[in-house]
């Protein structure tokens, strides 16, 4: 059974194509998971694409265009109190990469630069760097960033001391789990159902109905594993 707990959690029972040549487009698949291959829109069949992601920062600049918007490296750099210099290093480096494009129709003049994500969801497979070692590396590499980023911002969440008026998101932050016994296929489809909430929330046209919204990260992972 479920179990409640934790402060700050309640406890219950993630576009045209990209223009890269190592980034492939599914039109039957869509999906706002990472990592997983089967529902995304653009799938990173390189392994130097993937390494493009393996960067702290260059992760959180594509999850900030991701929940943001195009934004400009100065707007990058204050969000992320990095230096402008260095922000822009890593745009061009994503950039190179096919992960990002710019903008120029939102610039308000020649020198202004914008920056948007070539693709709202991108993922791949791990059994596709398989054979290649070096990529395999890389692959899991990234995955175990994203579950270091994800685990942190939930623990960042829970370490916080919240204030009254934040009384609303303590009550609807939540966190769950379930133990299950489960083929491959019937796992796969799991993960297809709970990516297609995620997508159905993460896709909307948010409405105009002058309700204050802030970021709000939700993640599933689902793995063999023992109890």
């Amino acid at each position: 059974m479920a179990r409640a707990y934790g402060r700050g959690f309640r406890r219950a029972d993630q576009h045209p194509t990209v223009k890269h040549a190592s980034v492939t487009q599914d039109p039957l698949h869509n999906s706002s998971c990472a990592c997983h291959a089967r529902l995304v829109t653009d799938k990173i069949t390189d392994s130097a694409v993937l390494a493009a992601l393996a960067h702290p920062l260059r992760r959180r600049l594509m999850d900030l265009l991701r929940a943001y918007g195009p934004a400009t490296a100065s707007t990058l750099a204050e969000r992320t109190g990095e230096a402008i210099g260095n922000v822009s290093h890593h745009l061009r480096v994503l950039g190179t990469a096919g992960l990002l494009e710019e903008a120029p129709e939102l610039a308000r003049d020649k020198r202004e630069r914008w920056w948007r994500r070539s693709s709202p969801n991108l993922g791949w497979s791990q059994g596709d760097f398989a054979a290649d070692p070096a990529a395999a590396t890389v692959s899991a590499a990234v995955q175990t960033m994203l579950l270091d980023r994800h685990a942190g911002a939930a623990r960042e969440w829970l370490a916080a001391e919240h204030p009254a008026e934040d009384a609303e998101w303590v009550d609807a932050a939540f966190i769950a789990d379930r133990w299950m016994l489960l083929t491959p296929a019937e796992l796969a489809q799991v993960g297809q159902e709970i990516i297609e909430v995620l997508l159905r929330w993460g896709t909307r046209e948010v409405p105009d109905d002058g309700h204050h919204r802030d970021p709000v990260l939700v993640f599933s992972y689902g793995v063999p594993a023992q109890p």
